[in-house]
């Protein structure tokens, strides 16, 4: 794989956490695209950044994106809307590491919950989340596309920002 480069490099080792810009979005792709069947489009990218929704990226040392995420405030609550790590850099921490960012984003917009929705074929995903302590909520019939014309179910999870002994 040949990785594509983000336009602001951070220095110190420590992948950096920055805003994620119309000029990242080739980076953003590469990865989308490697990473879901149905990924976003860079008009979906665009049409967030438009509205002036959240969104991150996560930039390694060298210049190379590591990962990002989409989230949009609403009503004391944030709704994840896209998250993801680039395969190589899968299972290092990165996306407890966007998770956390987004966290203490949401704090701003008072809000007292994350939300999200999951492919429930994304057991990798949802174990995560039950990690970060995220429940689930519910669910959403046919909410993703799939293969062959058919549509999956999103499980629907939630987790509190409100702090418990100490801890959001």
């Amino acid at each position: 794989m040949s990785a594509v480069r983000s336009e602001i490099a951070p220095r110190g080792g420590v992948p950096a956490i920055r805003v994620m810009t119309v000029g990242a979005l080739d980076a953003v792709l590469a990865i989308e695209v490697q990473a879901y069947p149905f990924p976003w489009t860079r008009g979906n990218f665009i049409d967030s950044l438009a509205a002036g929704y959240l969104a991150r990226v996560l930039v390694a040392d060298d210049g190379e994106l590591v990962g990002y995420f989409v989230a949009m405030p609403g009503f004391e609550e944030m709704h994840l809307l896209n998250v993801t790590v680039a395969s190589r850099h899968e299972g290092q921490g990165h996306a407890r590491r966007l998770l956390a960012e987004l966290y203490a984003l949401s704090a701003s917009f008072a809000a007292t919950a994350v939300w999200l929705e999951v492919r429930e074929s994304n057991a990798r995903a949802r174990a995560l989340y039950l990690r970060e302590g995220f429940t689930e909520a519910g669910r959403r019939r046919d909410y993703y596309p799939a293969p062959a014309g058919q549509r999956e179910d999103a499980i629907l999870m939630t987790r509190s920002l409100v702090r418990k002994q100490g801890r959001a």
